[in-house]
């Protein structure tokens, strides 16, 4: 059952996935994206060392996996790979809630920058990096199969105080 705008935001809750998860996963990539990832792909990140894969539940009278993260970790930096929320569910703050889960995870790791690639379009994802303190730090044009253009994004996974999510370097320009 999808929230109703008259009820209260249903219960939310993030778990890491496991492959029973795959099916269910691919599922709700594929109400967000063109192409989908498949169960078999999906399968394969579970399984991979360094990927963390979290489910996303909105839970009224069930819990209804509504949601779900990819992301990658090498040494101390961290890609976000996908990040989907069923359409039922979107604006109910399970977006927010699979990113903060992968904050920690990530931060947890020993991870201390998470970079990632929106569509220039995605004015609600655009907002949720901003709201987490991610920063653009270049553009990718024509980098989505349907020739959108993606904004990189950094975010600062350290507690330092002197880490200001900011690259030193120019921003990167991929000239695909």
């Amino acid at each position: 059952m999808a929230p109703r705008a008259n009820r209260p935001p249903p219960a939310l809750a993030v778990h890491r996935a496991t492959p029973a998860d795959a099916a269910i996963m691919a599922a709700i990539h594929a109400t967000s994206f063109i192409p989908p990832w498949d169960e078999s792909a999906i399968m394969q990140l579970i399984a991979s060392p360094g990927v963390l894969c979290l489910i996303g539940s909105a839970a009224e009278i069930v819990a209804t996996p509504a949601g779900l993260l990819i992301a990658r970790r090498a040494a101390d930096e961290a890609e976000l790979l996908t990040l989907a929320v069923a359409p039922p569910y979107r604006r109910a703050g399970l977006g927010r809630a699979l990113l903060k889960q992968a904050i920690a995870d990530l931060r947890a790791s020993g991870a201390t920058q998470l970079f990632l690639e929106v569509d220039e379009g995605n004015t609600a994802a655009l907002a949720l990096y901003h709201a987490f303190g991610a920063r653009p730090v270049g553009h990718r044009p024509g980098y989505y199969e349907s020739g959108a253009n993606a904004v990189i994004f950094s975010l600062a996974l350290s507690e330092s105080p002197s880490d200001d999510g900011q690259i030193a370097e120019e921003p990167y320009e991929d000239q695909r």
